[in-house]
């Protein structure tokens, strides 16, 4: 019996020390050996000096930029056709950036348009419920408002549209396919691109980059080499709703011009000359090179300049206003190209407006209004 219960006990000790054995083993491999502070710490500085210049570039430009960008969810509220309780589903998503230290974040406006509600992550993925702003469909961008305190908010530093150069480097960071932040680079690959918008205006000065934007991307920022805003990614150009390599970014003089607008006012003032314009297809139908004047607004600044709508003669002959063909020396061909012309000059501003009547050209200066 002893040398049985010898046998049991020493069973038992083998079994304990071979579950303890396991439990402390590592899962897959070995346990690679721990290095002293000294000997880790030069292997970290040999990694680093392994990375080429342009290397620590991108690197730096991503650490720089990181925290400033964000991830927004678009959320609608659905009824339950059978219970009829309401409840939230995500309906599409995208990025965004912060603009200032009192919680307001840029983004497309088709990011955001027509949501229930709006979630925004943080780098540090604290969320936040945020409430619009302002949005202007004309350019594709909106402003967002979230209570963050100020630690948390990082704006981005502005750059310059007007001298950037085809070849330039340039970095997208956001979060496409739902994935967290995201760098992919590449270079500027064409400049003064045009873009549909969600109104259907065009948008002008567009910025064409190879850097991969993808689902998830829009409304984060474009940035140069020094980590500088130069652009908000809106669009690709792919039949297969992925990267093919072209993508396009809202330019940073678009930006400046109207996110400031947008906090102020909720939109974006556009000054007027107090006209209603024909369509552009009747102006087609009929031959003509430019916009014509449907009717003057009373008492505005086309009434007062003298400018002429369309209207019926005393034998009820339709007689075509005035046909605008420029805007302080700018051609105008359509609709479009008028308001282009008006963007980005303020009520009160003198401009020199060109027009044919009765088969003369002639010209006449008016004072912009705001719209009423």
């Amino acid at each position: 019996m002893s040398a049985v219960r010898w046998i049991l006990t020493m069973g038992i000790l083998l079994a304990v020390f071979a579950a303890g054995w396991q439990t402390r083993a590592p899962r897959v491999g070995f346990s690679p050996p721990i290095l002293p502070a000294r000997v880790a710490l030069a292997a970290d500085a040999r990694s680093t000096d392994d990375l080429t210049a342009e290397e620590r570039r991108d690197i730096a430009v991503f650490d720089g930029a990181a925290r400033s960008v964000v991830f927004i969810t678009n959320v609608a509220l659905r009824r339950d056709i059978f219970s009829l309780d309401v409840f939230e589903i995500p309906q599409g998503s995208g990025s965004g950036f912060v603009w200032d230290r009192k919680g307001h974040i840029v983004t497309n406006y088709h990011v955001i348009a027509a949501a229930n509600a709006l979630l925004v992550t943080m780098a540090d993925q604290s969320e936040w419920e945020a409430k619009v702003v302002g949005v202007d469909p004309e350019k594709d961008l909106a402003v967002l408002l979230i209570d963050a305190g100020p630690d948390q908010l990082v704006p981005l530093e502005l750059g310059g549209a007007s001298r950037l150069r085809v070849g330039q480097h340039v970095y997208a960071i956001g979060n496409p396919f739902g994935l967290d932040q995201t760098l992919t680079t590449g270079v500027v690959s064409a400049l003064g691109r045009e873009l549909g918008s969600p109104s259907g205006r065009t948008i002008t000065d567009v910025i064409q980059t190879d850097a991969a934007i993808n689902p998830g991307n829009s409304g984060g920022p474009l940035l140069d080499s020094r980590g500088r805003l130069i652009g908000v990614n809106t669009a690709i150009y792919s039949r297969s709703g992925a990267s093919a390599g072209i993508g396009f970014a809202v330019p940073v003089d678009t930006v400046r011009w109207v996110v400031p607008q947008l906090i102020q006012h909720g939109k974006v003032t556009r000054p007027i000359i107090g006209v209603q314009l024909l369509s552009d297809d009747v102006a087609t139908r009929l031959g003509v090179s430019g916009v014509i004047i449907g009717a003057v607004i009373p008492r505005g600044p086309a009434d007062r300049a003298g400018l002429q709508g369309t209207e019926r003669d005393s034998h009820g002959r339709l007689r075509l206003g005035d046909v605008v063909v420029s805007v302080d020396g700018g051609k105008v061909s359509d609709t479009d190209t008028l308001l282009r012309h008006l963007e980005g000059r303020q009520p009160g501003n003198e401009v020199e407006i060109g027009y044919i009547r009765d088969g003369k050209r002639r010209t006449v200066r008016l004072r912009l209004a705001s719209p009423r």
